[in-house]
Order: C-alpha cells, then sequence, then structure tokens
C-alpha cells in the first residue's frame, strides 16, 4: 500500500495535481474573441449627419453613437472622444476642459468644440472613463467597431497638449473598446500612424486623404482597412485614380447631409 510520505506516493500526488491543473485550463471560460475588422475594398457610406437607408453594395456605414447600426452591415460606431460637442459642454466637468495659462477653455474654432484635458494620467483615466460608457453604448447597440474623432485635437491645443499624451490616451480608449470587442479606427492624424500598435489601432479613418495625397500613409500602416472620405469632386478623383482598387473611399457633402436634405452628396466615382 502506497502511503503519502512513500516515494511513490509523492509521485502519485504530484502526477495528480498536474493533472487536475491542466484539466482546469480546459474548463475555464474561453479566450475572449478578437474584434472583427472591416472589410477592405468595401463599398462605404459615411452617415454621420443622421442614418438613412445604406444604398446599394455598401458593406460598411458609419453612423453617430446616437443612431443604431444599419443591418447586416459593418457598422462603425463615431464618437468625439478627444473634443466637446457644443450641446454637451455642461455635462462635462470644468476642469476636464483644457485650459490656457489665463484660465480660458482652449475651443477648436471650427466647430466651437472645447478640448478635453488629456495632458496628465489622472485626467487622462477620468476622460476615458466617461467616455468608456459612449463606447459601451455602442457595444451594446451592436456596433462592430468605434471612430474616435478629433485624434489631431492636440495640434489645435496651442502646444498645451502633445502626440505622447493623445497616444496614451487612445490606448486607454481601445484598451476598453476591445475588451467590449469593438475594433477602433485611426481618425485622421497621418503623423501619428506609426504609432498604430503603441495606440492598439486596427484600421483607419481618413478625411480628404485623396485631396492631401495622405492615403499612402494610412494603407501602409492598415495594410488596407482605410475608409476614407472626400468632400470635393477633385478629391474624390485623386483617391479613386490612385487607391480605388484597394481602399473604401466615398464622395460626402461636409455637412454629411441625408437624402433629401439641401446640398446632401454621396459618389463613389
Amino acid at each position: 500500500m502506497l502511503t503519502e510520505t512513500s516515494p511513490r506516493g509523492g509521485c502519485r500526488a504530484v502526477l495528480l495535481a498536474l493533472t487536475l491543473l491542466l484539466a482546469g485550463c480546459h474548463t475555464g471560460d474561453p479566450a475572449p474573441r478578437a474584434p472583427r475588422l472591416p472589410p477592405r475594398h468595401a463599398g462605404f457610406d459615411y452617415q454621420i449627419g443622421g442614418a438613412y437607408p445604406p444604398p446599394a453594395g455598401v458593406r460598411v456605414v458609419t453612423r453617430d453613437r446616437a443612431d443604431s447600426p444599419a443591418p447586416g452591415l459593418y457598422n462603425v460606431c463615431y464618437v468625439n472622444a478627444f473634443q466637446v460637442q457644443p450641446q454637451e459642454r455642461a455635462d462635462w466637468p470644468a476642469d476636464l476642459l483644457l485650459r490656457d495659462r489665463a484660465g480660458r477653455v482652449v475651443v477648436d474654432e471650427d466647430w466651437d468644440e472645447p478640448l478635453l484635458d488629456i495632458g496628465t494620467p489622472g485626467k487622462r483615466e477620468r476622460v476615458a472613463r466617461r467616455v468608456d460608457r459612449w463606447i459601451d453604448g455602442c457595444a451594446d447597440r451592436g456596433y462592430d467597431a468605434v471612430e474616435p474623432d478629433n485624434y489631431d485635437s492636440y495640434t489645435r491645443s496651442r502646444d498645451l497638449l502633445t502626440p505622447a499624451d493623445a497616444t496614451a490616451y487612445m490606448r486607454l480608449l481601445t484598451g476598453h473598446a476591445h475588451a467590449r470587442r469593438l475594433a477602433v479606427g485611426q481618425k485622421n492624424t497621418p503623423e501619428l500612424a506609426g504609432e498604430r500598435e503603441r495606440a492598439g489601432l486596427d484600421f483607419a479613418v481618413a478625411e480628404e486623404c485623396g485631396q492631401y495625397d495622405e492615403c499612402g500613409t494610412y494603407a501602409r500602416a492598415y495594410d488596407d482597412r482605410v475608409l476614407d472620405i472626400e468632400y470635393t469632386d477633385t478629391g474624390l478623383g485623386k483617391a479613386v485614380a490612385g487607391w480605388g482598387s484597394r481602399l473604401s473611399i466615398v464622395r460626402r457633402d461636409l455637412g454629411v447631409s441625408t437624402p433629401g436634405e439641401a446640398g446632401y452628396v454621396r459618389r463613389t466615382g
């Protein structure tokens, strides 16, 4: 008879422990699924100004976080993650709005949007916790990906924010989005395309990369997983001529209007 103190009994105990450990490796929760990435060179529509039935041939659509995704398509959820919509300014704590040395809120004058203060680790964490709730909403609605807008807001910060601040903050957002099985698109900011792995980004959403000869930068960084929106016929022509067989390209009006509204434009060639 083997005892717990005998050499053979000790070996049996070790084998039993290893067996239980290996069995435990197979009985735990499965590894989380990786986010699904957008298809390359797919029909695309940019609907952040209001949702409407996608035109024939569209496989990828971007909509505002307040709208529902389009059934059966790859859906990207637009979130203004680095600046504050004018109507939401009062919803943010005053100390999370970026202020200049005189204490005045720094505003993106083109859109009347205050910049968020992501200049310290503590403030980045606080801002990210609030934006993460919007990302959760995108996931709960059934979106496949999220587009955090204004990654380049540091360029409008009067040198109060840096590219490193933007990348560190983006990393917080992508970590949370990936945990919710959402892919994350880099919005504009070609100068930070080389930081895609550090930031945890999966694809690109580029405005006017044809117009400004930037499509190649995004295409190289993201292996052609690029959604391009052009706002002029010239830009559309350049994008299609250079990248029409590789990227997802659409021409929209600057107001991203819905069909029937004055100024609505949508073309692909």
